[in-house]
């Protein structure tokens, strides 16, 4: 038997391979599948079963693609009614796989549909459990998202929630592995560890939502308390998973079109495309194509992409380092936006030096700002997470978080100066670039974020516990 997590990063997201005498199994699968038919041809192995946990709000699966390349049957756990072939699970049945058994538990409250997958191993014995959203390590499924589509509240899905848990999860003996689908920074949870492999044992001791005193009303308060909003991307995610999608196949050759200046200024105009930079933030500011939005490809691309530009089908251009095109696009793709329409080639280089216009990031180091603010009353916003923000900030700034940004465009000074920060310095050249979308120019980014505030020694809030926070 051999069980392997296959995590990306971006997303926080873990789909798995499990392989025995010659058998394969993949639950929750990324959209691009080459990765998971060539490791079963290197073990000589076929692909026998396609498993999903739920549908998924945050990622598009694969399992469609991957079953037409394969033939293996997708399975679903009980009420699941997706719009193509698919096995519904009845809760209990096993599905066996050369010499070991996956058993679906149903275990709705994230979702209805929610099925929780236990691995037998060659004897019998209860090994592992393929928790998807339902279980987390130190955390468990939000279960405001399928609320519209589950006609429930989201107190009610919590309540189903902390029943699944205490009759099919908690009953597992302390060290069957649990396998979840996500780790911390994915939007499925409020709390997730940085850890992505635990053991029922550790998450009853560890795990705020498995103590064993806790009656249903503490844990529907406990897990509903401080729930943010989800993406705006999520449903339509969950509606092309449910009912299918373009190959990942068409949409790199439609997406790695090579555009010249001219051609790409050309398509933007007619299709209104969103020009999509995803350079080095230190390169965004130095120049870029006026009203282009930035989201750096080497920090958290694909949420962000999802949270801030929100519609799946918003034609899309792509002005990419070199050699990083395709890449881009099948990141994008994984979160659903799927209308890529080209990418400049020879990138921004190119543009700049065939004559277009472009526009910059004014800047300011932490120790320019801290001489700023003993002189002037500058005012300074930051754009970090709620979480962050209370545990510490400079004194007297405002507090615009990006995943809200626009709900906040009339906070900001009309013609002053003001000055927008983040931790590190990639999420507030996020934030400028939008602005400046908007026309709001009277901006400045400090480079390297609280990190370097701190080091400058700018006032700041007396810090507090993030895990004291309510």
């Amino acid at each position: 038997m051999k069980i392997e997590q296959i995590y990306t990063g971006c997303l926080a997201q873990g789909a798995y391979y499990i392989e025995s005498n010659g058998e394969v199994a993949i639950i929750d699968p990324l959209r691009e599948v080459t990765q998971y038919v060539n490791k079963a041809e290197a073990d000589g192995a076929k692909i026998k079963y396609i498993f999903e946990t739920h549908f998924h709000a945050d990622f598009v699966s694969g399992h469609v693609t991957l079953s037409k390349q394969t033939g293996a049957p997708i399975i679903y756990g009980p009420t699941a009614n997706p719009s193509f072939d698919a096995i519904v699970a009845e809760d209990g049945q096993v599905f066996k796989l050369g010499n070991i058994t996956i058993t679906a538990l149903h275990t709705p409250g994230h979702t209805m549909e929610s099925t929780t997958y236990l691995l037998k191993d060659e004897n019998g014995k209860d090994y592992a459990i393929f928790s998807g959203d339902t279980l987390f390590l130190g955390d468990v499924g939000r279960p405001d998202l399928a609320q519209k589509a589950a006609n429930m509240t989201q107190e009610e899905l919590a309540g189903l929630l902390y029943e699944s848990l205490r009759t099919k999860i908690m009953t597992l003996a302390d060290d069957v592995i649990v396998y979840p689908a996500h780790g911390a920074g994915s939007a499925c949870g409020k709390n997730l560890s940085k850890q992505t492999v635990g053991s029922i044992g550790d998450q009853k001791e560890t795990n705020y939502a498995l103590r064993a005193d806790m009656t249903k009303e503490e844990f529907i308060q406990e897990v509903t308390d401080g729930l943010l909003p989800p993406p705006q991307y999520f449903p339509l995610n969950v509606k092309m998973n449910k009912e299918g999608y373009e190959d990942i196949d068409d949409v790199i050759e439609r997406g790695t079109k090579p555009l010249s200046p001219k051609e790409f200024e050309i398509v933007a105009n007619e299709t209104g495309a969103i020009v999509l930079d995803v350079r080095h933030q230190d390169d965004f500011v130095k120049g870029h194509i006026p009203r282009s939005i930035f989201i750096g490809i080497d920090g958290g691309f694909a949420p962000w992409v999802g949270a801030l530009i929100a519609d799946v089908k918003q034609p899309i251009l792509i002005v990419a380092p070199e050699g990083r095109e395709e890449e881009t696009i099948i990141r994008l793709s994984r979160v659903g936006f799927d209308n890529t329409l080209g990418y400049l080639k020879g990138g921004f280089d190119a543009w700049k030096n065939n004559g277009f216009e472009y526009d910059i990031i004014s800047t300011i180091t932490a120790e320019e700002l801290k001489n700023k603010i003993e002189t002037e009353n500058v005012p300074v916003f930051d754009v970090r997470k709620e979480g962050e923000f209370k545990a510490e900030h400079v004194v007297n700034a405002h507090h615009t978080p990006l995943d809200y940004i626009n709900d906040y465009l009339t906070e900001f000074p009309e013609k002053d100066t003001f000055y927008v920060h983040c931790a590190g310095g990639y999420r507030s050249v996020i934030a400028a670039s939008i602005l400046k979308s908007r026309g709001i120019h009277n901006l400045v980014d400090v480079t390297s974020g609280f990190a370097a505030i701190k080091e400058a020694q700018l006032p700041v809030t007396n810090y507090v516990c993030p895990s004291t926070l309510k």
